[in-house]
């Protein structure tokens, strides 16, 4: 994988797997034509098409960019099915894929099925490693192995929570932080990684650490921002109203937001979930979260921003757009174009 010399950070895009697997693998395709390190495929069995099919032509239809799940659960998909779908897609991209887990989300909610625990993510992270390393494992007094292992598989956590920020410091090969790129969220964020590394034994500075971020390339954040009021009232809703407040942006949304299906961050009628969440997010909350959690701006602001973002520890970053249900066409484009040439001018040489 192509490292950029000026930055060091390794820039990705998460592409919902909203269409036709071949277009996806040819968004893909597009992404790693334009310099980006990586491209990463979120998991809703009943909102996207299934992430390892998609990951499966994404690595047939490219050569060296990055795959990876952000993120795929063990709620849903029992641990030994995950071991052999990672297994399956690990061959056809030898070193290119990260298996990304976190606790089920948009896949566990449409369903009415719960999150995993702690503990259920610590025995299921030590499953897939024994299976990946061809180790026999204990199921339910039957103890079984995978055939053809890989034990080259690298396993990354999604946290945002504390707990759950520890627990990936502490057994995880990599963490995606869910935090945003506030300065202040991240520096909380990364100290609870580096506590539950510490606790372990481990070296914190050698965990990779991607953050994720919604991304806009624009000269008029104002009229922008705007589109992010259902992300902005949906962290709030789920308990990051204190993470918010730390940048001045102070937001009560009720337990509940009627007229929104399937949630506010996959609302599948954008424009009625921003008009619904203005009631509890004015445009001055959402602009301040626009500058303060997000990468909206111009392709230099972006650039500078991610930069500094390296310097701060952070080793990836995946950009998102607005929306669940469009591949990031634009995105991909105007980063690609504008971004990633800022970043590393040297590459253009």
């Amino acid at each position: 994988m192509n490292t950029p010399e000026k930055s060091g950070i390794r820039v990705g895009v998460r592409i919902p797997p909203c269409d036709r697997v071949d277009r996806l693998a040819t968004t893909a395709r597009r992404a790693e034509e334009l310099g980006f390190d990586q491209v990463w495929f979120p998991d809703s069995q009943l909102l996207w098409r299934d992430v390892f099919t998609v990951l499966t032509a994404a690595a047939l239809g490219t050569e060296r960019i990055g795959l990876g799940s952000a993120v795929t659960n063990l709620a849903t998909r029992h641990p030994a099915v995950v071991a052999s779908a990672a297994r399956s897609v690990a061959e056809l991209a030898p070193g290119r894929f990260t298996l990304g887990l976190g606790v089920g989300n948009s896949s566990v909610g449409p369903i009415g099925m719960r999150q995993s625990t702690g503990a259920e993510l610590r025995d299921g992270l030590a499953t897939l490693r024994a299976l990946f390393a061809g180790e026999e494992w204990d199921f339910n007094g039957v103890r079984s192995r995978l055939r053809d292992p890989d034990p080259n598989v690298p396993i990354h956590m999604a946290a945002s929570g504390p707990r759950n920020l520890r627990l990936a410091g502490e057994i995880a090969d990599g963490v995606i932080l869910l935090s945003g790129v506030s300065r202040n969220t991240l520096a909380s964020a990364t100290a609870r990684v580096r506590e539950g590394a510490e606790a372990a034994g481990r070296t914190a500075a050698a965990i990779p650490l991607t953050v994720s971020a919604f991304c806009a390339v624009t000269d008029d954040i104002e009229a922008d921002a705007r589109l992010l009021k259902p992300i902005c009232a949906s962290i709030a809703q789920n308990g990051g109203a204190p993470f918010l407040a730390l940048a001045g942006i102070e937001l009560d949304v009720p337990a509940r937001v009627e007229g929104v299906y399937p949630d506010l961050v996959h609302a599948e009628d954008w424009d009625a979930a921003v008009d619904i969440c203005s009631a509890w997010v004015s445009d001055a909350a959402v602009l301040r979260f626009a500058q303060e959690f997000c990468l909206f701006g111009t392709a230099q602001e972006i650039a500078e921003r991610l930069s500094a973002l390296h310097a701060d520890g952070v080793t990836d970053v995946f950009l998102q757009h607005v929306g669940s249900y469009d591949a990031p066409t634009e995105l991909i484009e105007s980063v690609g174009s504008e971004v990633l040439p800022a970043l590393r001018p040297e590459a253009g040489r």
